[in-house]
């Protein structure tokens, strides 16, 4: 896929909703009692494929220093750009490579991956794994929202995950917590990305379209 050019048509592409996917919302609103096996967001963030960057700002909006990374220079423009306009000081934001980025060490606390695990070419999920691995500090909290196993039918869009394939792929670096179903919200796409309608999805009261899928809990020992 061409990203810049999902970016540029006009049109915010499907997965750029305006807001946080409420699966990570309801995470950054819960406390140590409602998540004790997740922990909550803390110390300096990670948005790894950060794109237009709702989740960062929503993040710097709450008091949190957080680190963007995307691959499209016009996602990371626009969240620039975002972040300027509402003076949140805490975001920055980067285009990088996120299977094999360098210079953040040992820096984050909190890694925050919504939906960008799925979207990689399967020879490449180790790599970026061992990418933000590196860039995790010591008991840093990783977090992945990604989809279920081929939400969008035989064909067409990211394959997704069963629960046994995410362990199996996390699980070479972090130590999985928690893997538990999950919805993924986006912008209604029928008739405009795909040849035909989606096969699996719910309709949310605003029109958007939820998939099925998974978050992980996961932490670096």
């Amino acid at each position: 896929m061409e990203w810049d050019d999902m970016y540029r048509r006009g049109v915010p592409p499907p997965w750029s909703i305006g807001a946080p996917q409420p699966e990570l919302a309801a995470l950054l609103d819960a406390g140590p009692a409602q998540c004790p096996v997740q922990g909550t967001v803390r110390g300096e963030v990670l948005d790894a494929g950060c794109g237009e960057a709702a989740l960062s700002l929503e993040l710097a909006a709450r008091g949190h220093t957080v680190v963007g990374l995307d691959c499209s220079a016009a996602a990371v423009a626009a969240a620039t750009a975002t972040a300027a306009e509402r003076g949140l000081t805490t975001a920055t934001f980067a285009q990088a490579d996120l299977t094999e980025f360098g210079g953040y060490d040992g820096r984050f606390s909190t890694i925050i991956d919504s939906g960008l695990l799925h979207a990689l070419p399967v020879d490449r999920r180790q790599a970026y794994l061992r990418a933000i691995h590196r860039a995790a500090a010591p008991n840093a909290r990783l977090f992945i929202l990604t989809f279920a196993e081929r939400p969008f039918g035989d064909g067409h869009g990211p394959d997704g995950f069963t629960a046994e394939e995410l362990r199996d792929t996390v699980g070479v670096l972090w130590t999985v917590d928690e893997i538990r179903p999950a919805k993924l919200y986006v912008n209604d796409f029928t008739g405009d990305l795909l040849d035909g309608p989606p096969t699996a999805y719910e309709r949310a009261a605003d029109g958007k379209l939820m998939f099925p899928g998974f978050l992980v809990s996961a932490h670096k020992d």
